[in-house]
C-alpha cells in the first residue's frame, strides 16, 4: 500500500512505523480490545495487511508469529501451531474455510501502519 491520506470517517488506529516490523514478519497489536496480527510483505515496495490474530483451530494469539509465503498467487501466513494456511487479504483459511479470520484494511501512511477496525 502506498503513502495514501487517511479518511476523517474511517476509524483507523496506527499500529507501528513500518521500519518497526522487518519484512516479510508479522507483529501483534491489541486494537480495541481486539488481537489483531499486522504484516508487512517485501522490502522495496512493501504491502502490510492486518487479520485477526487468534488461530481458530489452536484458540492461541499466535498467528503473527507464523510464517509468511504464498500459495500460488495468494500471499498467507502459516500458523506456527497446525500450520494451516490464512490468506492475508481475505483472512480465508486455505485448508478449512470454516475456520477463517477477519481481515482488516490496512495501509501505510506518514511511515506509519495503519489498520482500520
Amino acid at each position: 500500500m502506498n503513502d495514501l491520506s487517511l479518511s476523517a470517517n474511517a476509524n483507523w488506529v496506527a499500529v507501528c512505523a513500518l521500519d518497526d516490523i522487518v519484512p516479510d514478519t508479522g507483529v501483534c497489536a491489541l486494537l480495541h480490545g481486539r488481537h489483531v496480527a499486522v504484516f508487512r510483505v517485501g522490502d522495496a515496495a512493501p504491502r502490510v495487511y492486518a487479520i485477526d490474530n487468534v488461530d481458530p483451530n489452536a484458540g492461541a494469539s499466535v498467528l503473527s508469529r507464523g510464517l509468511v509465503g504464498s500459495l500460488g498467487e495468494r500471499v498467507v501466513v502459516a500458523s506456527p501451531i497446525y500450520k494451516q494456511h490464512f490468506d492475508l487479504a481475505s483472512g480465508e483459511c486455505m485448508e478449512a474455510p470454516e475456520h477463517s479470520v477477519a481481515a482488516w484494511p490496512a495501509r501505510v501512511s506518514g511511515g506509519m501502519v495503519w489498520v482500520a477496525l
